[in-house]
């Protein structure tokens, strides 16, 4: 089953969608699974993985619905609040969901590490650890330090890092990135989605911008813990859904063997979610 291990939908109308504006041209519409289907079928993919867009349970509970009403939609990463007091509570009430296969804390919003470092924030980490629930890691650069220090403490933590912690490919940056996703990559229960690199790269990018940066997460993570994601529609901003996936292509070596190819478009998001439907 080769499967799209990120993408969105949303509905504007619903409200919880703020980081959305006007100015955004490409994205301040409806995006429905009617629009992705034609890519889908286009590019043989049989499934996807529905990640969350909004930091409430209200979307949550909206994406376990389109789960219900479209068969290609594998499995749904919602939203949970890791600093919240009834945490437990939302955990439980939702961890048991047909279609529920992991949860997305927005990392990429903290802007203290003591917000991460909370002792209410830890317990609720250590209970995601202790049932081995997925978790999405939205993050930016300067938070891998942070996720390092995290995983110190909880190196079983089942993570996968989304777009490559978002490295600076318009400003042709490399360090610390390289290193610190090196380190990431030594944890055996972490994943990395090869996904969003156009969206961080100059509005007029060409594959030479990107190539290095897929070539190191390749390098350091493996065949065995990387993942295809489009990050559709947010990657409309950049360019179509047919460069998302050409570039990535492109990138990868011509002796690249069937069985890898089956892990990085589909294996690896199954090994990873566990209960992504067939």
């Amino acid at each position: 089953m080769r499967i799209d291990a990120h993408q969105h939908f949303w509905q504007i109308e619903r409200g919880d969608y703020g980081w959305i504006t006007k100015d955004m041209v490409p994205l301040y519409r409806d995006y429905l699974p009617g629009d992705l289907l034609p890519e889908l079928y286009r590019h043989h993919i049989d499934g996807t993985v529905l990640i969350q867009a909004a930091s409430t349970y209200a979307e949550t509970e909206y994406m376990l619905d389109l789960y219900w009403r479209n068969s290609f939609i594998k499995g749904v990463v919602g939203w949970i609040d890791l600093d919240s007091p009834e945490f437990d509570q939302d955990f439980q009430r939702l961890k048991d969901r047909k279609g529920l296969v992991g949860f997305r804390p927005i990392l990429e919003s903290v802007e203290r590490e003591l917000e991460m470092d909370s002792p209410r924030v830890l317990k609720n980490i250590e209970t995601l650890v202790q049932e081995d629930f997925p978790i999405d890691l939205l993050l930016v650069p300067r938070l891998l330090p942070l996720v390092l220090k995290l995983l110190k403490r909880f190196p079983t933590l089942r993570g996968v890092v989304n777009h490559a912690a978002k490295p600076y490919i318009k400003e042709e940056i490399f360090d610390p990135w390289r290193e610190q996703i090196a380190e990431i990559a030594s944890y055996s229960n972490t994943m990395c989605k090869l996904s969003g690199f156009i969206t961080e790269a100059d509005e007029n990018w060409e594959q030479s911008d990107i190539e290095p940066y897929i070539h190191h997460v390749i390098n350091v993570f493996g065949y065995e813990s990387i993942m295809y994601g489009s990050d559709w529609p947010v990657c409309n901003m950049a360019g179509s859904y047919q460069d998302v996936y050409q570039v990535l292509v492109d990138s990868l070596p011509n002796n690249l063997s069937e069985a890898d190819k089956e892990k990085l478009f589909g294996g690896n998001a199954i090994k990873f979610y566990k209960n992504l439907r067939g």
